[in-house]
């Protein structure tokens, strides 16, 4: 013991110069790694809801600009000498390729990220927008509309990506809410604006309104635009950009591109947590939104002899279901979540599911209203509207809740879990329109409303208990190891 203070003196002492030196040297190093805090999660809270806007208002467009067309369906069919029937192939089109497209743009967007695509995809819908007034043929316009379904579509897909990587859990579910809101909104939004453009412009004004819309998305990206996806590429290139730099085209992540990155997102139909929100939210957005949208024209148009213009006021019904919706499911989805860490110290993605069997109940109650209302009313009155608005909330609800779920059960892959909702909600609402005359032809309006309701029923209500209970247990399991 005695020997131990000559010991201690003799272990070298750290002056002043020696420690500035060292702290210089790790001051070096951080400026040369990136962290948490060096990418867009650092962004002020205005910038990254900013991005998130955008991003959701780019997602209406890809559905405003596929449904707007359908109040000027008997103009476009009397030009190109076609049937009204045909007509409906240029929405359905649409339909379809905004499901499969955005797997295609997927890969592209992970390697050169996010910014540049959405900048291409805008000016590309714009263009051929334009090429759309000058059509003079029903094959010309098919190709444009197809085309432009193809540029317009990226953001469908892989909003619930950016926003995941912007946004906290804790906050997820609103943010998701905006996006998804967006994306039911552009259905009924795109008819009742363009009702009004056809009844008094012409069907001109119609591809001329996307045109400049479309123009408006590009000026707003190239002010306001930001990348949100963070560079793989080594340290040194993690320097900040001017902001001439933005605009630079560069590679992100440099893995190779393989054929399969298109197909990928299909594989999560493997895992359950997936899966069924992706079926349950095709079923419940087919019947309580595209159905409705489809029909309304038909229905209000032959059965109460309505204008063009007086068929989009009917939509208005649907937008105000579909905010109050948005209003509820996504804040409430977050606070469940937050009181349910406070109250037991604990929750897991399965607790946001609670709030779905709401938007289920007043789905299959305002569907219900809308169908026999529809069928038993002689002249126009409100009823029917009324129930299309408790369809549409009930509808928003649960579209928000089981995109949050899901999200947050495979946050990793949070892009795929997007593109591959969005590919099974575009390919159902697809499918629907191919069988729903004759359905509401030989079941009448309230009959068909009653078989759309147990499909809701059979496949979305049961299968959202299943997978809670399921995930709920898995999640207890892993919490007791």
């Amino acid at each position: 013991m005695s020997e131990l203070p000559s010991e201690i003196d003799s272990v070298p002492k750290i002056n002043d110069e020696a420690l500035k030196s060292a702290e210089a040297e790790m001051s070096h190093i951080e400026d040369q790694t990136p962290t948490a805090l060096s990418g867009p999660a650092s962004w002020p809270k205005w910038k990254k809801n900013l991005q998130i806007w955008m991003v959701a208002f780019h997602s209406l467009m890809t559905t405003f600009m596929a449904a707007g067309i359908i109040p000027a369906s008997a103009t476009l069919a009397d030009d190109y000498g076609v049937t009204i029937s045909e007509i409906s192939y240029l929405v359905s089109t649409q339909i379809l390729l905004l499901g499969i497209t955005p797997l295609v743009w997927s890969p592209i967007m992970s390697r050169y990220g996010r910014y540049h695509v959405c900048l291409l995809s805008v000016f590309g819908s714009m263009a051929l927008s334009i090429g759309g007034v000058y059509c003079s043929s029903f094959g010309s316009q098919m190709a444009t509309r197809a085309m432009s379904a193809f540029f317009i579509s990226p953001p469908i897909g892989i909003g619930s990506g950016i926003i995941t990587e912007l946004c906290e859990p804790q906050e997820r579910g609103q943010k998701l809410g905006w996006w998804t809101l967006m994306i039911t909104v552009g259905i009924p939004a795109g008819p009742l604006i363009m009702g009004f453009v056809s009844q008094h412009l012409g069907v001109q004004w119609v591809f001329w309104i996307f045109a400049i819309l479309n123009f408006l998305q590009f000026i707003a990206y190239l002010v306001f635009g930001a990348e949100t996806l963070q560079s793989k590429e080594p340290f040194s290139s993690q320097a900040p950009q001017s902001a001439w730099g933005k605009w630079k085209i560069r590679r992100l992540d440099p893995a190779p591109f393989e054929l399969v990155d298109v197909i990928r997102p299909l594989f999560l139909a493997q895992k359950l947590e997936v899966l069924i929100p992706g079926v349950a939210y095709a079923f419940t957005f087919c019947y309580a939104n595209v159905a409705v949208v489809v029909e309304m024209p038909t229905v209000f148009g032959e059965k109460f002899n309505l204008n063009a213009q007086e068929i989009g006021l009917q939509f208005i019904a649907l937008i105000i279901g579909c905010i109050l919706g948005d209003q509820l499911s996504g804040p409430c989805s977050d606070s469940l979540l937050r009181f349910l860490r406070q109250r037991k110290q604990r929750s897991c993605p399965a607790d946001r599911l609670w709030l779905s069997y709401v938007g289920y109940g007043t789905t299959i109650a305002g569907l219900l209203i809308w169908g026999i209302q529809v069928q038993h009313a002689i002249a126009w009155n409100i009823t029917p509207c009324v129930g299309a608005a408790f369809a549409a909330f009930g509808n928003q609800v649960v579209t928000t809740t089981l995109v949050a779920f899901a999200v947050d059960s495979s946050e990793k892959r949070s892009t795929h879990v997007g593109l591959f909702i969005n590919f099974c909600r575009q390919i159902y609402g697809f499918i629907g329109p191919f069988y729903f005359p004759p359905m509401f032809d030989g079941l009448g309006m309230g009959g068909a409303a009653g078989v759309m309701c147990a499909l809701i029923a059979v496949s979305a209500f049961a299968p959202t208990v299943f997978i809670q209970i399921k995930s709920s247990r898995h999640h207890r399991g892993d919490s007791d190891v």
